[in-house]
């Protein structure tokens, strides 16, 4: 398989600690964004880091919950805001001790399929993480929070998921890693949440039932000192690596017109799905 980690330019753009204090919203915009530029070709491959304060991104088969506004306020409660995502999965959870990591590559030339995007992703975590590489695995762990066929985990404990989106001929895969604080925390409120917004009743689609035990950060893991700042660095240090050029920084001045559109695509689908009962 091509090594897509391999690129002549790679662009990096660190959104890690300016993200906080910002809505998940605007990094979905931003990845929108980054998928079509990268798709017509008005931008080199890139990696996007981002991180957000106290949040629950909701899939939409959760905001089909029968309880969901009662599950939305079990979350304000314990502090955390709760928005809905414009792809598929189920509620993760955002907060300081999350990572998340977006791949942005062009299909313009060769499709990507969908495990091969999984695939470049659990990739890059490997390299990232060298002294755990051989330990972590790619499956589905039963009983974690948006469980999927690329949940990656080491010793049956998960501590990341994968998800894709697809748009004008780019691909974002996105990961989301959590790598300080308590995994069996952040999946405590989850069971409380579906607890709460399904109250028991029987429901057409399956909604987790989630074990705690089963989730971790990889802190916990690996029993050592990692914090999401010096991941950031040793992701760029990396990536300075697999490529000739690597171009860091923030959009550009001609690039803003298309993320405020995307923004405002993404504020009004959130909206239109929260006013909905």
């Amino acid at each position: 398989m091509k090594d897509y980690l391999q690129q002549s330019v790679w662009r990096f753009w660190d959104q890690s600690v300016s993200g906080k204090g910002h809505s998940p919203l605007e990094s979905f915009a931003a990845d929108d964004t980054l998928c079509q530029l990268v798709g017509q070709s008005q931008s080199p491959s890139t990696i996007r880091t981002w991180v957000h304060d106290e949040s629950v991104v909701l899939g939409i088969q959760d905001h089909r919950l029968p309880h969901i506004q009662e599950g939305m306020e079990l979350l304000t409660k314990r502090g955390f805001a709760p928005i809905v995502r414009n792809s598929g999965g189920l509620a993760v959870v955002l907060d300081p001790g999350v990572l998340n990591i977006s791949i942005v590559l062009s299909e313009r030339e060769n499709k990507i399929d969908i495990n091969a995007g999984y695939d470049i992703m659990v990739e890059l975590i490997k390299r990232l993480f060298p002294q755990a590489a051989d330990k972590i695995e790619a499956y589905e762990i039963v009983g974690s929070y948006c469980p999927g066929s690329y949940d990656l985990s080491i010793d049956g404990k998960k501590f990341a998921g994968i998800s894709q989106r697809r748009l004008r001929q780019g691909i974002a895969v996105q990961i989301y890693l959590c790598i300080e604080g308590s995994g069996v925390e952040r999946a405590e409120l989850i069971r409380d949440f579906y607890k709460v917004s399904l109250q028991g009743e029987e429901t057409k689609f399956k909604y987790p039932v989630i074990h705690p035990e089963v989730m971790a950060s990889l802190c916990e893991l690996l029993d050592e000192q990692l914090t999401v700042q010096q991941t950031v660095i040793e992701l760029q240090q990396l990536l300075a690596t697999l490529c000739d050029e690597l171009k860091i920084g923030t959009l550009q001045a001609d690039e803003l017109d298309l993320y405020t559109f995307y923004l405002k695509r993404v504020l009004d689908r959130n909206q239109s799905m929260l006013s909905k009962d």
